[in-house]
């Protein structure tokens, strides 16, 4: 029961600080006049994958790496079938070509390597220095394309008053590290009292309470009518979570993990990236959406069932 509040307490946190975090990193990175497309393709990606990576550092440092790998990997399914799902169902979105053919095909490919480099059952330092590289070239990719290119993200998100911005940079990060600890020692206690795998308890509450950030910029991206920075910044937070989070984490120390473990959420996560490829139109409308949420709920139902 105490495990139990002490999750939704650090799970609410995690949605509280990252949200924080991120009208907080923006705005300040705004008013120290970085380029509005860098703001977009970097500090947004990191600002709303902050709750992951305090859980996966945290879970690195306590010993549970397993909860991070869940975290991620379930994270990246929430953020494609449900939080784009959602914005879909609203109303359909057109999707920007460039981020379409840049993004796209990482956001497929990173859970397929992530599942290849666990097929010998251990993800050790040469892995994480991999998922870094990887992680490099993408980031490289994005931000030669952000300069050529006029973003939305730092006056949608972003607070504009400097001294605000760096207070709440300031709050948010600390409220993330307090939401890391409280969710990685209560999803520790939660799967021995329930005798569940570390992963799947990752997988599945603590991914969906780290996503908050995502929902709430994708809503509101959508609500101000920039859909398709929404779909923007889900891939890229996509790629930051499977490549520079898990990259740290295993650098912090290295873990075994069967590919069994997590067959389910790798498979899901590339075939919930599929479902993001848009017509001749460059249109996903209400039907993609309705198919990313029944994706979703059937991927929660194989994640139970291959845990019984």
């Amino acid at each position: 029961m105490i495990d139990g509040l002490t999750l939704l307490l650090g799970i609410a946190l995690a949605g509280i600080g990252g949200e924080v975090f991120v009208r907080g990193s923006i705005g300040l990175a705004a008013g120290l006049r970085i380029p509005p497309g860098i703001i977009g393709a970097t500090v947004a990606a990191f600002a709303t994958s902050s709750p992951e990576f305090a859980v996966g550092v945290n879970a690195a440092v306590a010993g549970a790496p397993e909860i991070s790998v869940g975290d991620v990997l379930g994270s990246n399914v929430v953020n494609l079938a449900l939080v784009m799902g959602v914005v879909l169902v609203l109303a359909p979105i057109r999707v920007e070509r460039r981020d379409i053919r840049r993004d796209l095909p990482f956001t497929i490919a990173v859970p397929l390597l992530l599942g290849l480099l666990m097929w010998d059952g251990r993800l050790n330092r040469i892995d994480g220095a991999i998922l870094i590289i990887v992680f490099a070239v993408w980031m490289g990719t994005t931000v030669m394309q952000a300069l050529r290119e006029r973003d939305l993200t730092a006056e949608t998100l972003g607070e504009r008053s400097p001294m605000k911005a760096a207070a709440l940079t300031l709050i948010g990060l600390v409220i993330l590290v307090v939401a890391g600890r409280l969710v990685v020692s209560a999803a520790d206690g939660i799967g021995h009292t329930l005798q569940l795998d570390p992963f799947i308890v990752g997988a599945t509450m603590v991914a969906f309470g780290t996503s908050v950030p995502e929902l709430a910029t994708s809503l509101l991206a959508r609500l101000r009518g920039h859909g398709d920075m929404g779909a923007g910044t889900v891939m890229g937070s996509n790629i930051f979570n499977t490549l520079w989070i898990v990259g740290v984490v295993v650098l912090i120390g290295p873990f075994d993990m069967q590919l069994g473990d997590v067959r389910v959420a790798v498979i899901a996560g590339s075939a919930m990236a599929l479902l993001m490829i848009p017509g001749p139109s460059w249109t996903l409308g209400r039907l993609r959406g309705a198919l990313l949420i029944a994706g979703y709920a059937l991927y929660i139902a194989l994640l139970l069932q291959n845990a019984a």
